[in-house]
């Protein structure tokens, strides 16, 4: 039988990141520093409050909107850290991880054709979240001479007729790049003149190292412009939990909830009772996690500096953005031909956006020692070229 198939769907490509990592599964003594994963284990008294919930009997729907326990602590913490106060029960929404929350806002927001800034290099899903709910995305190509970071004139110059909204997500994967209060300043003033919405990613705001992380809603003026993106998967190694959420302005969290009430209807109830132990009780752990996170960075950013690899120094996250060019090789071929010869999995830059395929993205996500192992399995790689 023959089927037609959404037409947006079929145009869409499949995940870079993916399509690469099929590659790796089944092969043997591999370095993996491609999936963006932690390496710690969820800490053990979330895991235990995950499993008393099921021993208690907690095994029920929750409201589509979340448990109210864990929206208020996070209502509670936003404003303990950062003086942010939102209702928890109008302005919060518990979503499947902060992906649920990147299609769910989309999705409120866009009608037919508007279209959206989108950073480059940007995490996999951003432009193809956007064209799922209509819109286009507008590429805004960052400079690696500017740490890859958005600059207000870029912004105001590309806010042409149509554009709505423009997404940022810091600190950023695939490069690691943050912004600093007065960097997010002198964006948010153009934001505001043009009217645009904000859409800010900040899963990896507790894994920042050089300054105190601010968040774009906390900015003066900005809170009813912007939808608050965050989530436990990161900085308290709770992936597999799969739990996010949203803040806003009460009319998006409403659209958004309407959305997610029809798909999702609400997240596992077991995750949301683990993530309210981990932002009630996970602080040190996340310090913890943050210290080993940062000691890595420093080390693989000089070796692949000594290896001449051009590396910025990330100022978040826990990734690395090193250019290749040096190699004369397109990113796919360094990162297939490094898997083949020296066991090494990484993700090519092309999964970043097309511009990037003089860049790979390493994950160092990893222990200290895998790390040293691979950098001297690169290091044999590129001289051997």
């Amino acid at each position: 039988m023959k089927y037609e198939l959404s037409k947006k769907v079929e145009q869409l490509a499949p995940s870079g990141i993916r399509a690469f990592f099929d590659l790796v599964l089944g092969m043997k003594d591999v370095i993996s520093l491609g999936v963006g994963e932690p390496d710690f284990v969820t800490p053990w008294h979330v895991r235990e409050s995950a499993i008393n919930s099921l021993e208690e009997g907690y095994t029920s729907y929750t409201s589509n909107k979340g448990m109210p326990e864990l929206r208020k602590q996070i209502v509670k913490t936003l404003k303990h850290k950062y003086n942010l106060t939102y209702d928890w029960d109008e302005e919060t929404l518990i979503t499947v991880g902060v992906s649920e929350g990147l299609d769910l806002v989309m999705r409120a927001i866009l009608n037919t054709g508007d279209k959206v800034l989108v950073p480059e290099p940007v995490y996999v899903s951003y432009g193809p979240v956007v064209e799922l709910a209509g819109g286009k995305p507008a590429v805004l190509k960052t400079d690696i001479n500017n740490g890859f970071k958005l600059t207000p004139q870029q912004i105001e110059k590309a806010c042409v007729k149509g554009v709505k909204a423009i997404m940022i997500n810091y600190p950023c994967n695939p490069t690691g790049a943050s912004y600093t209060k007065k960097e997010l300043e002198d964006i948010a003033r153009v934001v505001k003149k043009k009217g645009l919405i904000v859409i800010s990613d900040e899963v990896y705001d507790e894994l920042t190292y050089d300054f105190d992380h601010t968040p774009f809603a906390s900015l003066k003026g900005m809170k009813d412009h912007v939808v608050y993106l965050n989530g436990f998967s990161k900085a308290y190694a709770m992936t597999g939990f799969r739990i996010g959420w949203a803040c806003g302005p009460r009319k998006i969290i409403a659209a958004m909830t309407k959305i997610h009430q029809y798909t999702i209807l609400c997240p596992p109830i077991t995750g949301q009772m683990a993530c309210i132990e981990a932002m009630k009780h996970g602080q040190r752990n996340v310090q913890n996690m943050k210290k080993e996170y940062n000691r890595r960075r420093k080390y693989i950013v000089k070796a692949l500096n000594d290896i001449g690899l051009d590396c910025h120094m990330p100022q978040g996250a826990f990734y690395v953005f090193p250019s290749i060019k040096k190699t004369k090789m397109k990113s796919m071929d360094f990162a297939t031909k490094l898997l083949d010869e020296q066991k090494v999995a990484l993700v090519p830059g092309v999964a970043f956006g097309q511009g990037w395929d003089n860049c790979v993205r390493i994950s160092y996500a990893s222990s200290y020692e895998s790390l040293k192992e691979a950098i001297k399995r690169i290091d044999a790689f590129v001289k051997g070229k």
